[in-house]
């Protein structure tokens, strides 16, 4: 099983009741704290919710990494591990990170059994959201809330970090899910057709 066979089945038998909810954005590859790493698949409703994939060809290499990435911004977040790997994952993910292994059915298909359910994040990193939008709309935002304009113009770190002081975490959260369920000019995939009709654009930020 590849990344692209799990990803595939995995929005197809998991994901669907999200893609058919119209107030819900499935995005893949999306980008933390400015392409430090990525979110495999991503959830976008009431609550921020993170996938990471990790194959039959994958290494566990960057795993700690993209742990520290995830942590920061979503509220929930599974991993869907082949077998070989289900093991030394749960000594790599916090205890309240979803565990998904990942098998192949005696007929070829590919089936997902929980190990374990995710459960909330008890300490997303503020910053770390913000940076999930672009600086465009962290100004319109700040200018919104009647920021001035010579404070606009600064350094983008300085913007993300005006913005995550400005807004208290919830109303930060539901701030951001609101500006990515409406954004409209994500760079789209190619070949959208890899996920049937289910793929949404994917995000570069």
């Amino acid at each position: 099983m590849n990344d692209a066979d799990i990803r595939r089945n995995f929005h197809k038998k998991k994901l669907r009741r999200y893609h058919e909810d119209l107030s819900t954005l499935v995005v893949d590859e999306l980008g933390l704290r400015h392409g430090a790493c990525r979110a495999d698949i991503a959830v976008v409703n009431g609550r921020l919710l993170g996938y990471e994939i990790k194959s039959d060809s994958d290494m566990l290499l960057r795993l700690p990494r993209q742990v520290s990435g995830y942590n920061a911004v979503f509220d929930r977040v599974t991993i869907i591990a082949a077998e070989r790997h289900i093991s030394a994952v749960r000594h790599m993910v916090p205890d309240w990170w979803g565990i998904t292994r990942c098998i192949r059915g005696s007929k070829g298909g590919i089936h997902f059994i929980t190990d374990r359910r995710a459960r909330p994040n008890p300490d997303v990193d503020l910053v770390s959201i913000a940076k999930l939008l672009w600086k465009t709309e962290v100004v319109q935002i700040l200018r919104e809330r009647g920021a001035h304009v010579k404070a606009l113009r600064g350094p983008r770190s300085v913007l993300y970090d005006r913005l995550a002081e400005s807004l208290v975490s919830e109303e930060l959260k539901e701030t951001v899910r609101l500006v990515l369920k409406n954004r409209r000019n994500w760079r789209c995939q190619k070949r959208l057709s890899q996920h049937g009709d289910l793929c949404q654009p994917s995000a570069t930020l």
